[in-house]
């Protein structure tokens, strides 16, 4: 079981959720971020005064996921986020080391969304 979260660009936030739904991928939690990579700083003006912008907003999206399903979540967000321009976002895939379900008690894989082969195969 992995934790697969990505800093995406708050505008590309319906193709990733697209791509992930169409990789059999619905249980995802969505968190609006703000941070600072290899972004040029913007400077905007706000009642007359020059403010620099240091940090851009952006979505933060994570979902847990069984074995089967981390290299469908990685090509799914990579496929809706890529824009090719600096800033396209982040992917970070970390393990996971247990996964209960609070309405049925089900614990690790079985508490996750089901795997089937029908959905890991690219359509």
């Amino acid at each position: 079981m992995k934790l697969v979260t990505a800093v995406i660009r708050p505008e590309r936030v319906q193709q990733v959720k697209e791509a992930l739904f169409q990789a059999g991928i619905s249980g995802i939690t969505l968190s609006r971020v703000s941070g600072h990579g290899g972004e040029q700083e913007v400077v905007e003006h706000y009642r007359g005064t020059r403010v620099m912008v240091e940090f851009h907003d952006k979505v933060e999206v994570r979902m847990a996921v069984s074995e089967p399903f981390v290299q469908a979540a990685i090509d799914a967000i990579v496929r809706g986020a890529r824009t090719g321009e600096v800033g396209d976002g982040k992917i970070f895939v970390q393990p996971l080391e247990r996964v209960i379900r609070i309405r049925t008690g089900e614990q690790d894989a079985a508490a996750l969304t089901p795997v089937t082969e029908k959905r890991l195969t690219p359509a």
